[in-house]
């Protein structure tokens, strides 16, 4: 091997480490991440799986391999659906849907996640949550579908009006009992991710 080529093996080897690093440290749990052993149990457990552009094990490779804009871009974080299977199951401990919502962070960080509405659909939520402490599914999907697909609600009109009809979906919002503590929490989360 030429010395030019050590260099620039060296120099690829400490991209990839920068990578994985920074996920790591930007992940509570994140150092589970180096114990992957690639066994795909993440991804045969995950309900999206076929969905994903990449499974989790493919995720955590590409992440060891540096290449960040792959896994920015990847539509996996966003599909997430956060029932933590592959958590529960992971034979390595590994916190995979923490390290799926610190790449969502990431990507809407660097801009570099999918033009999809999987960005705006999330902060809606988080919206939701924050001024209720509970999700709201018609305003929800009303403010959703009107910003990004207004002829869309016609479409889901009849649905929206059995789910409410038979109690299974409300027709207006209502606050949890406790919600002053629940925006302390999540003042204290933004504040941990700021400085963090």
């Amino acid at each position: 091997m030429t010395a030019a080529t050590a260099e620039a093996s060296h120099a690829c080897a400490s991209s990839a480490n920068a990578f994985l690093h920074e996920v790591i440290a930007k992940t509570p749990g994140g150092e589970t991440l180096t114990k992957c052993i690639q066994c795909a149990t993440c991804g045969g457990s995950c309900p999206s799986g076929p969905d994903m552009q990449h499974t989790p094990r493919q995720i955590f490779a590409l992440i060891r391999a540096g290449e960040r804009e792959t896994v920015l871009r990847s539509n996996t974080p966003w599909y997430c659906v956060s029932c933590y299977y592959c958590t529960v199951r992971c034979p390595q401990e590994i916190h995979v849907t923490d390290i799926m919502y610190t790449l969502k962070r990431m990507a809407v960080q660097a801009k570099l996640y999918d033009d999809s509405t999987a960005p705006d659909f999330s902060k809606t939520f988080i919206m939701w949550v924050e001024d209720f402490g509970r999700a709201f599914e018609l305003g929800l999907m009303g403010v959703h579908m009107l910003k990004h697909n207004p002829f869309g609600v016609f479409k889901l009109g009849d649905m929206a009006a059995g789910m409410v009809s038979k109690g299974r979906m409300a027709f207006a919002p209502s606050r949890i009992k406790g919600l002053d503590g629940l925006k302390r929490i999540l003042a204290k989360a933004k504040e941990l991710e700021v400085s963090a």
